[in-house]
């Protein structure tokens, strides 16, 4: 089923977290968002509220970090109701929730051997496969249509990007998560959008 060709989607990742700041994987367990976090939702929401576009969808992750970050977000405009969907919810990497590559390592020796910086969350012996989240990102993307803005988490941005352009697996989880930005979607092209 093909994506809309009049969906204009602004995604944002939640700001950095307490846990983000120790190096320790969230995956669906949580951690408050830090200062500097909080100041990183604040500089998204200046800059949706700079793009000046009718927003017809709010959409955002049922985890308390992407909710933080998204009532901050829309502090800076009139938007409508926010929506929670279980489709923007971060990858889980099950009994690594939580976890840092050190413990992982110390309780599952080898798991991570050959592993890349980008596919690592998916080794996890009861976690969410590659193929099982893409299957929630393109269930969500295909039911869009409008201006929608999306908060999320980094991991899964990365697939909503990547499904968005059409990348491989390989070079949709190579793509950048920073935090402080918005991605516009649209036309079949991908703009991140900073203040600097």
């Amino acid at each position: 089923m093909p994506i809309s060709p009049n969906l204009e989607i602004f995604l944002i990742r939640h700001g950095e977290t307490v846990w983000n700041h120790h190096g320790r994987y969230q995956g669906r367990l949580d951690s408050p968002l830090t200062g500097r976090g909080i100041e990183q939702a604040r500089s998204c929401g200046a800059i949706l509220a700079n793009c000046k576009v009718a927003v017809d969808h709010w959409h955002v992750s049922p985890l308390g970090r992407a909710k933080q970050t998204s009532e901050v977000v829309r502090s800076f405009g009139d938007y409508p109701p926010a929506q929670s969907t279980d489709c923007l919810a971060e990858v889980s990497a099950g009994s690594w929730d939580g976890l840092t590559h050190e413990e992982i390592d110390a309780e599952w020796p080898q798991a991570l051997d050959d592993s890349t910086q980008f596919d690592w969350y998916f080794r996890a012996p009861d976690g969410e496969t590659y193929d099982e989240a893409m299957e929630r990102v393109q269930s969500w993307l295909h039911g869009l249509s409008g201006v929608v803005v999306a908060v999320s988490h980094g991991l899964l941005s990365r697939l909503i990007r990547g499904r968005y352009l059409g990348l491989s697996k390989e070079q949709a989880l190579g793509l950048s998560v920073n935090q402080g930005v918005v991605w516009r979607m649209t036309d079949g092209e991908v703009e991140t959008i900073s203040d600097n």
